[in-house]
């Protein structure tokens, strides 16, 4: 092993010990050992051979048998050990400039957090603020930092490469040589996870589209691989491909690179049959002749089918119901009338009922679903009695400032480990609704996780099951579950289903969606908004729901305030009954 990697060792050793809070001392010695080890003059190896290492100023017994492991093997088992007794990603914390071994300790042991991506949730909720040694100041730096590192991870969530992939569009529409310019790819079919941006553009003049960006400044490098093809890469880091096409190949191509690798692979077999071959050039007869498309409708008019929405494009039984005519009517976003799952300052939120309640106004909302954390959510400002008791009296007063809106009083409840809810059932009574979400102890097993959540769901009180596998996107795995079988216990109860909107999360997955709409299990977007910000995340999950094929009638947000009022009324009498049973 290297005398550097020994060093490298060395220091890794001191920071797991920094994180495990070990005596200062012994910390210094292995960070004071890692600097020694540069600095020794003379074969390294020869120096352990002969016996040596122990007589080193600063090297002491135990110490010079650790740099004779590593020397001798090239793998330490003491570091080994120390790593396995931490979360791999909590690492990753320590490339976060401005984050030491204290703060990342602080972070691990207070708010539970273990990688990167829950560090930026948590920096997004506002949970850093309340933290000792940390501030608004410490967390905007997080923030920051942590935007620098996510440029070198190759993958985007949706709602980071949108602005990315408008500002590509707009630079290239902009160039003389380009009369047309559209997005493609897993970004136009709206995928959560976003690897590369795909454009098709209509231009017979490569070289001067890739002068044209390469002196607007919008990439970082770009590759004039042939006649047809631009690679980009984004000052972010994010991977860009531009496809150019004649105009009379441009809805082919389109086409073609938006649908994925599976659908594309079925359409054009379902041209082969039709005696047509379908391609990025676009639609020829069995003579070799261009059939002319003005547009991707003629293309499925040709194949006698109708057109299939972008984000449908998966090869998932699109296809075939499109040719049976059973795609639904998908839901829109202004389908919506109101918003549920909101935050508020009373936990941690950053802005007060009345503004929020404001902004829904503004934005033409006939509703507001606040629901605030609960007293086990003590890190995030969960509720105690006396503050329910608070919020209730400053609701009724809004509801009585606004008698045209309808302000719903919830909570999101704890889910704890035995898939009870943290609050007694006198409490949870009171609730206009409550959303039960997991928000802990996730290590579970597979059968204990599912057997917490269907008791969740059969509690009487339950009326949303929230972010239902508590994923992370691009941070956190789901945690081990059944969820066909909590599903089906949703379905028995007739307990709702969140599509949580937040683009970190979108859980519901949109894959488990025909799945929920196939029970009768009805759906409400929320935005899980902690700001002003997030209450326009909404969207994103109106952009979910339609991946998963729901129209207007599968999410309730679509109902008017007084049919949803009606709809959580028959559902408390429900469960109720079925509860006392």
């Amino acid at each position: 092993m290297e005398r550097k990697e020994i060093a490298k060792a060395l220091e890794e050793i001191g920071t797991l010990l920094e994180l495990k809070g070990e005596n200062p001392f012994k910390i210094r010695a292995y960070q004071q050992a890692a600097r020694t080890v540069l600095q020794i003059e003379g074969d390294l190896t020869e120096l352990v051979e002969n016996g040596g290492l122990a007589k080193v100023k600063g090297i002491g017994k135990a110490l010079s048998e650790k740099i004779t492991e590593l020397v001798t093997t090239g793998r330490l088992e003491y570091l080994t050990k120390l790593k396995e007794s931490f979360p791999p990603g909590l690492f990753e914390l320590l490339k976060i400039q401005g984050l030491g071994s204290k703060k990342i300790k602080a972070l691990y042991e207070n708010l539970g957090i273990t990688n990167l991506g829950e560090l930026e949730y948590a920096c997004l909720e506002n949970r850093l603020l309340d933290l000792k040694g940390f501030g608004l100041k410490t967390q905007a730096n997080v923030i920051k930092n942590i935007e620098t590192l996510k440029k070198y991870r190759g993958q985007f969530l949706w709602s980071e490469a949108e602005a990315q992939a408008l500002e590509l569009v707009k630079t290239v529409d902009a160039c003389p040589a380009v009369d047309r310019v559209e997005p493609a790819g897993d970004f136009r079919r709206l995928n959560e996870v976003v690897k590369n941006l795909t454009l098709v553009a209509v231009s017979n003049a490569p070289q001067e589209v890739a002068r044209f960006i390469e002196d607007s400044g919008a990439a970082e490098s770009i590759e004039h691989e042939d006649q047809t093809e631009i690679g980009l890469s984004l000052q972010s880091g994010l991977k860009a491909r531009l496809h150019l096409v004649s105009k009379e190949a441009f809805a082919c191509a389109w086409h073609h690179f938006t649908g994925s690798e599976v659908y594309i692979g079925l359409m054009q077999q379902r041209a082969e049959t039709m005696g047509l071959k379908l391609n990025s050039r676009g639609l020829f007869d069995r003579e070799g002749r261009l059939r002319p498309v003005s547009d991707e409708a003629e293309i499925f008019a040709l194949l006698d089918l109708p057109l299939i929405p972008a984000e449908l494009r998966e090869g998932r039984g699109e296809i075939e119901a499109a040719a049976t005519k059973n795609i639904p009517d998908l839901v829109s976003f202004s389908d919506i009338k109101g918003v549920f799952h909101v935050h508020s300052n009373y936990s941690d939120g950053g802005l007060s009922i009345t503004e929020s309640v404001g902004w829904c106004l503004e934005h033409g909302y006939e509703y507001l679903g606040l629901s605030d954390h609960s007293q086990t959510a003590v890190y995030a400002g969960g509720l105690s009695l006396e503050d329910l008791k608070r919020q209730l009296e400053e609701v009724e007063e809004i509801r009585s400032q606004y008698p045209d809106f309808r302000l719903f009083w919830g909570i999101e409840s704890d889910i704890l480990p035995d898939g009870s809810l943290d609050y007694h059932e006198d409490v949870l009574a009171g609730f206009d609704f409550v959303i039960a979400s997991v928000h802990a102890a996730f290590n579970l097993s597979e059968k204990e996780m599912t057997d917490r959540l269907i008791r969740a769901v059969q509690n009487p009180y339950t009326t949303i099951l929230g972010h239902p596998t508590g994923r992370l996107l691009l941070a956190r795995e789901p945690y081990a579950v059944d969820l066909h079988a909590v599903l089906a216990a949703a379905a028995d109860t007739g307990t709702i289903i969140e599509i949580n909107a937040n683009p970190h999360r979108l859980d519901l997955d949109w894959r488990e969606m025909q799945h929920a709409k196939s029970l009768g299990l009805k759906m409400m977007i929320g935005p899980d908004a902690h700001s002003l910000d997030g209450l326009t995340h909404i969207r994103y999950g109106v952009q979910a729901a339609r991946k998963g094929w729901l129209a207007p009638s599968d999410v309730l947000n679509c109902l008017s305030r007084q049919d949803l009022a009606g709809f959580l009324e028959n559902l408390h009498r429900k469960k109720k009954k079925q509860y006392e049973k």
